[in-house]
C-alpha cells in the first residue's frame, strides 16, 4: 500500500486506490436505477483492471484465490454503469445494471435477504429473518454443472 497524503486522497482527482494489507479493496455493489444493495464483494487491482476495461463486474475470491466475472457461471452478470470512491480510496461502489434478476449465488435478487431480530438488552439471543425468500434460479443446478 503506498501511502498519500490526505489531501490527495480526499481532494485529489487522482484515482489512488488504498488497496489493504491483502491488496484488496471492499466493493458494494447497488442497482443502478433504484440504489437496491446487491451484494458485496472485494476487488484486487487485477480485478479492478478488469471491470474497468470491460465494464463488467469481476471481483477477487479469497476462498478460492483467484479472479471471478460475476454472472460466469449463472449467467446473471453485471454491467458497470458508475464506480464510486469513498473519502480515503478504500472502498468502492459499483453501480451495475444486474443482467438476470439474480445477484446472490443463493437465487435472489440481493444478497442481502436477512435482517437481524434482537432485543438491546438481549443481543445475545439474535436470531435471523428471511425477508426474502423469492429465488429466481435454484443454486444447486446452476452451480453443479460445468460451464462450456
Amino acid at each position: 500500500m503506498t501511502n498519500y497524503s490526505t489531501m490527495d486522497l480526499e481532494e485529489g482527482s487522482n484515482f489512488l486506490p488504498n488497496f489493504n494489507q491483502d491488496g484488496l479493496l471492499p466493493v458494494i455493489v447497488i442497482d443502478h436505477q433504484t440504489n437496491q444493495v446487491l451484494m458485496f464483494a472485494y476487488t484486487n487491482a487485477e480485478a479492478l483492471h478488469l471491470t474497468l476495461s470491460t465494464n463488467r463486474a469481476h471481483f477477487y475470491s479469497r476462498s478460492r484465490k483467484k479472479i471471478w466475472q460475476k454472472g460466469e457461471q449463472s449467467g446473471n452478470v453485471q454491467l458497470v454503469k458508475q464506480v464510486y470512491i469513498d473519502c480515503d480510496q478504500d472502498a468502492l461502489i459499483f453501480a451495475v445494471e444486474q443482467i438476470g434478476q439474480a445477484a446472490c449465488h443463493t437465487g435472489r435478487r440481493s444478497c442481502f435477504y436477512r435482517v437481524l431480530e434482537y432485543e438491546p438488552n438481549n443481543p445475545v439471543q439474535t436470531r435471523l429473518k428471511i425477508i426474502d425468500n423469492h429465488k429466481f434460479f435454484d443454486p444447486q443446478e446452476v452451480y453443479s454443472q460445468p460451464k462450456e
